[in-house]
């Protein structure tokens, strides 16, 4: 839930103090959290640690990270898992001596007896995190004359849970430690500087040379030397070096007002990208996986559930595959039924979400074969899995899920296509059909954007003031409200439920009163004259009526919508694509207009690496 970075350089290397390089660098993850942050420079035979509650604005208008010079630093932005956000609780936490002081993201599940242990032996702690336990471990061990990296091994050996760690030591100015255990890490490798980070943008305007660090691993990074042992063993560096194609612009707002509009706007960009990018032998494979397998579960949280949910439609409906669409965090629902027969299909932008992860370890231990589908190379879930479809989003900022959610449609809708071929429920013609709908999302796509964004801006003037909203579609239509509804809820923090259509009468309709918005998503289906009656049975009760409509059913529609949005004619199956984006921007507008900021909404995180 944290973002971390390390940093050590050769002296004058960065051209510039390194408080002020840890600063940008934190900036670029501050949506991995946002109520603490902190940075720790060695100096001499000491740390200096600044770091309070708040913003990265804030603190370094109060703090001034800026002025802070060095060579080795630290740096942390936090989101609160123990303790409460405070100056005490804010990363980096430091030993007793002030000449360890450590970074962490994740969860040390035993921390309470270790913290209890120490307590014994002396060490005084300054906060309520589980992390400062690190930091102290590491000083009793280099109390009894341990070297550091025994030292700091040492340490590592009694601690339990997910983690990614770094380390900072006095007495090795030119040194930072890491550590990776479930929790995300990163290497760039620089000219006469090294970093380590929770994610990729951190650093990337100074190097797109990475290395992906895998569960187990630690070492270290000296500025012209990263170090990697996994049980003892070296790691093989080299060979684990990778060129990561984003430009530093790619992971910066470019101009935009917020990350997330940036993405919105991305859209185009990142379906074709993922369209180019779809290797044909690893979606075969993937294809005799589910054609072979007893019953296939989908699983995804958040976002990445809702495009399970629009994938499970499709194969079902399309192949009569026997499909269970499942959050990650109820896995145990079926863990006990799964056997090697089976499949899952994990969906995770990140590849690192926790609850899917350990869903993924618990239905590879009852023997099912899994198949990722994420938007980061090399992370844990494509790595723990069997094959990997991976989506060509780019980096994604913003908190709330958009090109990655839209590219999980088109990786899943080419997976029902394929299938389909393969069983034989599809012939050449429709197949061609479809994919060719699906070539033309993009300039489709763009298309909607410059033809609804002024009108959503519009209608986000009346939504500000709303409590409440009812999302409402039917088939395919229920999951595309679904992630409507969301993202409403997440960024403008408005209650907005979605409902199948036919549903709300049993119900929901109790509450609409005049003037309550109700979304409709109507797509070119055979449900549009059973969702003419739903409108009919909202507008009789004086609601505030909002439809995402086919050009083609308009005339059906408009004059029982306060509000009519008219989108492309184009294939139900493949309409999800394009018609969420209205719906983000409807959101994002939204969010706007009630003076929050949709790049960081409270309470949640980018990535969500804590059970």
């Amino acid at each position: 839930m944290c973002g971390i970075i390390g940093i050590t350089s050769l002296p004058n290397n960065l051209r510039e103090p390194i408080g002020k390089v840890v600063r940008r660098c934190l900036e670029r993850l501050e949506y991995r959290g946002y109520d603490s942050v902190g940075i720790a420079v060695i100096k001499g035979n000491s740390i200096e640690v600044r770091k309070g509650k708040g913003k990265i604005v804030e603190v370094n208008a109060r703090l001034n990270f800026d002025e802070v010079s060095g060579t080795t630093a630290i740096g942390h932005t936090r989101w609160a898992t123990h303790g409460k956000p405070s100056d005490e609780n804010a990363h980096p936490h430091t030993d007793c001596t002030g000449s360890v002081a450590v970074v962490h993201n994740g969860i040390i599940s035993n921390f309470l007896e270790l913290k209890e242990e120490l307590i014994r032996k002396g060490h005084v702690f300054k906060s309520e995190t589980d992390t400062e336990v690190v930091a102290h471990l590491i000083e009793e061990y280099l109390r009894l004359g341990y070297k550091p990296f025994d030292a700091f091994k040492a340490a590592l050996s009694r601690l339990k849970g997910a983690y990614a760690f770094v380390v900072a030591i006095a007495q090795e100015p030119n040194r930072l430690y890491f550590a990776r255990n479930t929790s995300p890490l990163v290497i760039g490798i620089g000219n006469g500087a090294n970093f380590v980070a929770s994610d990729i943008p951190a650093f990337l305007e100074f190097t797109n040379m990475v290395i992906v660090l895998r569960d187990g691993e630690y070492g270290y990074i000296e500025p012209g030397k990263v170090y990697i042992e996994k049980d003892g063993v070296p790691v093989n560096v080299e060979e684990r070096i990778r060129l990561i194609s984003w430009t530093p612009e790619m992971a910066s707002k470019e101009g935009y007002p917020h990350f997330m509009l940036k993405e919105i706007h991305e859209q185009p960009f990142a379906i074709s990208s993922t369209l180019a990018g779809i290797n044909e032998r690893e979606f075969d494979n993937v294809v005799n996986l589910l054609l072979n397998s007893r019953r296939v579960l989908i699983i995804g949280a958040g976002t990445s559930y809702h495009a399970g949910l629009i994938g499970d439609y499709l194969l079902t409906t399309m192949l009569g595959l026997d499909i269970h669409a499942v959050i990650s965090s109820e896995y145990k629902k079926y863990v006990n039924t799964i056997n090697e027969d089976d499949a899952v299909i994990a969906i995770s932008q990140s590849g690192e979400t926790i609850d899917t992860l350990v869903a993924v370890r618990a239905f590879k231990e009852r023997g099912a074969k899994v198949v990722a589908v994420s938007n980061v190379i090399d992370s844990a879930i494509p790595r723990e899995s069997n094959y990997v479809l991976y989506t060509r989003a780019g980096p994604e900022i913003g908190v709330a899920a958009t090109k990655t959610f839209t590219t999980q449609l088109v990786i899943l809708t080419i997976l029902t296509l394929r299938a389909g071929i393969a069983m034989g429920r599809l012939d050449q013609g429709e197949y061609r059909n479809l994919m060719d709908s699906l070539n033309k999302a993009p300039g489709l796509l763009q298309n909607v954007i410059a033809r609804t964004e002024g009108r959503v801006k519009a209608l986000s003037e009346y939504m500000k003031s709303r409590n409440n909203a009812y999302y409402l579609g039917r088939g395919i239509g229920v999951p595309l409200s679904m992630e409507g509804a969301l993202k409403l809820k997440e960024i403008a923090y408005i209650h907005a439920e979605a409902y199948p259509a036919g549903e709300s009468k049993h119900g929901p309709i109790a509450l609409v009163e005049e003037g309550y918005p109700v979304v409709f998503s109507i797509l070119d289906d055979d449900n549009v004259d059973a969702l003419l009656g739903n409108v009919m049975e909202m507008k009789a009760r004086d609601a505030y009526t909002i439809g995402f409509v086919p050009e083609k059913y308009v005339g059906k529609f408009r004059e029982l919508l306060s509000v009519t949005f008219e989108l492309p004619n184009i294939d139900y199956r493949i309409a999800p694509i394009i018609y969420i984006v209205p719906m983000q921007l409807l959101a994002y507008y939204t969010a706007v207009a009630r003076g929050y900021d949709p790049d960081k909404p409270r309470n949640l995180a980018k990535t969500v690496t804590v059970e």
